[in-house]
């Protein structure tokens, strides 16, 4: 993304400006969740094939196709800016908070308060909420006129913090506190080193692949070249690796879902409360703090959004491909993708506010100066 809006792009202008892969993506994910149903009615057998070959207990398309949707996210990243953040405590401290902590504990809640009866599929939202932001969240940033060194730099620390802390929090979330809070059949034996294997091979094998191609690219052609001609080229790679993943995912996923279609609505609701109270609470704390309205509206996106594709690809290594773990997993990028589009709005509308308060507040300073 290249441009910039001014305080009154709260239109259509703003979805005018997504390419058209990206201003129609909740479509183009329902049009491949249907594909992926009609081929696994059309072919007998998929299951088996898609099997055969496994990385990290994954079938390879699936594999591939979840490796693809996250290295070009991972090689926009500008990892030589660190210090813009980590030189702003208030705004590091926060993210820190609201999504190792508060984040993943608001999800945990929501899964046991909507999903008691559901084992499966509050595990899978267990494991969205420890999935924080590395994706898209950054052209929601942008379009709603965030800091965008801030969000890249937040992107990149979640990132790395992601590989060493999702294994051990996965841990205390499914098998550990569950066990003190003594909820019934709520603990699972899950292999923390399971889930870290699965957080190593599909982030930290993009995260390394990310990284060396910025430092190559920038070292040979300039950041110019490869920000206004590399980035752009290999940009929509990362939709068509998650709509072709969706694709086999629901192909396995068939009987599943057309034997109970209502399940896709039960995951929804907590997903949809999750997003908006991460979102506002996140935007609250931030101008509590004294942070302006860019970095503000960063902390806010970067907290509210998830790494859907890491929580699929763990959910799908450790419980399996067809598991209700996998289908919530499938489920989060077809609410979350609207649901912040229309929180773009929304951040543009406050930011309206906010302005005009300022000028207000400008001229009435000004206006007592006289004499």
């Amino acid at each position: 993304m290249t441009t910039t809006a001014t305080a009154g792009d709260a239109s259509p202008a703003i979805v005018a400006r997504l390419s058209r892969l990206d201003r129609f993506l909740p479509l183009w994910i329902g049009l491949a969740m249907a594909g992926g149903l009609l081929l696994g009615r059309l072919v007998p057998g998929l299951d088996t094939a898609l099997e055969a070959v496994q990385i990290g207990g994954i079938s390879l398309p699936i594999a591939i196709g979840l490796l693809i949707m996250m290295y070009p996210v991972l090689a926009k990243v500008r990892y030589d800016r660190l210090d813009t953040v980590t030189g702003d405590r208030r705004l590091l401290l926060s993210s820190l908070l609201l999504n190792w902590i508060l984040g993943p504990a608001l999800m945990f809640t929501l899964a046991w308060v909507f999903l008691a009866d559901h084992a499966e599929y509050r595990t899978g939202l267990i494991i969205v909420g420890l999935a924080r932001c590395i994706a898209m969240v950054i052209i929601w940033n942008d379009l709603a006129c965030g800091d965008r060194e801030a969000a890249a730099v937040l992107v990149a620390l979640n990132s790395m913090f992601q590989v060493l802390a999702f294994g051990l929090l996965g841990w205390f979330y499914l098998s550990v506190l569950p066990g003190w809070l003594n909820l019934s059949d709520a603990r699972l034996e899950v292999s923390g080193r399971d889930i870290a294997v699965n957080v190593l091979i599909f982030l930290g094998i993009p995260l390394l692949a990310g990284y060396l191609t910025r430092r190559v690219g920038e070292r040979t052609k300039g950041r110019t070249w490869y920000e206004s001609r590399f980035l752009p080229t290999i940009g929509p790679v990362a939709l068509y690796g998650l709509l072709f993943t969706i694709v086999i995912l629901f192909a396995l996923q068939g009987d599943a879902i057309t034997s109970q279609p209502w399940d896709v609505a039960l995951i929804a609701v907590p997903l949809l409360v999750y997003f908006a109270l991460m979102w506002a609470g996140s935007f609250t704390l931030g101008r509590a703090i004294g942070l302006d309205y860019p970095r503000t509206t960063t902390l806010a996106f970067t907290a509210a959004g998830n790494n859907f594709e890491l929580a699929i690809a763990v959910a799908i290594g450790t419980f399996g491909v067809t598991s209700g773990q996998a289908l919530a997993g499938v489920v989060g990028p077809l609410i979350e993708v609207p649901v912040l589009v229309a929180l773009v709005y929304v951040s543009l509308a406050l930011r309206r506010r906010l302005l005009s308060n300022t000028t207000s507040a400008r001229a009435a300073t000004t206006s007592g100066d006289r004499p």
